[in-house]
């Protein structure tokens, strides 16, 4: 399954845009996710999240829809992340499995000026537990500092089964390895003079590549520091998001990759 989406829901300049003229806030849930297939949650990287705002959310949405969630600030942006035990215990029990099937891939997004430390990715790793209940969780780590462009992280990340997020902007190092049993994207290259966001011409190349890697292959034009070695190809559910850049055509250009998908 290819989910695509958008990061959040509540964004004043989709009000009229995306959003008909006339429909109320508490609507633009219901609303958005009959058109994209899954949203990045937000809010819950600056503040905890009730039980009951998870519970609201799951019963807003049809039922195959999907969340990804992101991770607090408070557990990735330290000195130590070693430290980080009590603030993801705190996230992982706030009630997120209220989204039961609903609740997809958990984004800890790392500060740009972090630098690859083997021994401190590794013990925030390991902090990362597989399940809640019956509930399997997947986790993704985007970073944004260059000395994560190596092999080693890419060998670790495999290890652990944590995502590596390929983040689409000139600001972030491009890491296209595939680490976990999913791929996860978050394009922010929106211009403001395409309606759709990216150009149609770059609207074809990530179909392509999102076909290719949801079907267990690798895309040709994309490099890989460290390529699995003499495995079988599996099918891999994959996410992408259009956030940043010109965010008033994110829902746009979700909805013109969606059309191309054939979803």
């Amino acid at each position: 399954m290819i989910r695509v989406g958008i990061g959040g829901w509540v964004f004043a300049p989709w009000r009229g845009t995306f959003y008909p003229k006339g429909l109320s806030q508490a609507d633009e849930l219901t609303y958005a996710s009959r058109h994209v297939t899954s949203i990045e949650i937000n809010a819950t990287f600056y503040r905890t999240q009730s039980a009951t705002s998870f519970r609201r959310w799951h019963d807003q949405v049809p039922d195959d829809f999907i969340f990804s969630i992101k991770g607090p600030r408070t557990a990735t942006h330290r000195r130590v992340l070693n430290d980080a035990a009590p603030s993801v215990e705190r996230f992982l029990s706030s009630g997120i499995v209220e989204l039961g099937h609903k609740l997809g891939p958990i984004l800890w997004q790392l500060p740009k000026t972090m630098r690859f430390n083997e021994a401190s990715i590794t013990a925030f790793f390991t902090l990362l537990p597989k399940r809640i209940d019956q509930w399997k969780l997947r986790h993704v780590l985007e970073v944004g500092h260059e000395s994560f462009v190596t092999p080693q992280f890419v060998t670790l990340a495999r290890a652990h089964e944590i995502a590596i997020a390929f983040v689409d902007s000139a600001g972030h190092p491009a890491l296209c390895d595939v680490t976990a049993d999913f791929v996860y994207a978050r394009l922010r290259r929106s211009e403001e003079a395409e309606p759709t966001g990216y150009p149609q011409a770059a609207l074809d190349i990530w179909t392509k590549r999102f076909r290719a890697w949801a079907t267990g292959e690798e895309p040709s034009d994309v490099s890989r520091l460290r390529p699995e070695a003499g495995s079988a190809p599996r099918e891999r559910d994959c996410f992408v998001y259009f956030i940043s850049g010109a965010k008033v055509h994110a829902p746009a250009a979700a909805r013109a990759l969606l059309e191309r998908l054939g979803s």
